[in-house]
């Protein structure tokens, strides 16, 4: 995997399970690969694969079954589009708004582009 400076690891690992899982290879209530599978599969600390699969539990993308592993939330899919719902409205969207009002713009120009991209 090739990691970007500016986000952390952890975040960048949690978004390609988020992924993964959006894209049905894990479905609900399956068990996601373990800790130390994921560090070894993506060459990284399995510290680091911890700190994601925290961070997704406490997302609810992820739950932990005691001594079995960690399985995907019934709700992930609809958790996961939330999550990033927001985090284009909170990060991108500012920044592409900036953008193509510098570049002079309209929002029909880009509806009309959109359409031909669409195709």
């Amino acid at each position: 995997m090739d990691f970007k400076k500016q986000k952390p690891i952890y975040l960048q690992i949690a978004d390609t399970l988020c992924e993964r899982i959006m894209a049905g290879e894990w479905q609900v209530d399956e068990r996601v690969p373990s800790v130390r599978d994921v560090a070894a599969e993506l060459g990284v600390n399995p510290n680091t694969v911890m700190r994601t699969y925290d961070y997704l539990q406490n997302a609810e993308i992820i739950y932990n079954r005691r001594g079995v592993g960690y399985f995907v939330e019934p709700k992930a899919g609809e958790r996961i589009r939330k999550m990033h719902r927001q985090e284009f409205l909170d990060d991108e969207l500012p920044y592409f708004v900036q953008r193509m009002n510098m570049l002079g713009f309209t929002w029909e120009e880009l509806i009309n582009e959109s359409k031909t991209i669409q195709r």
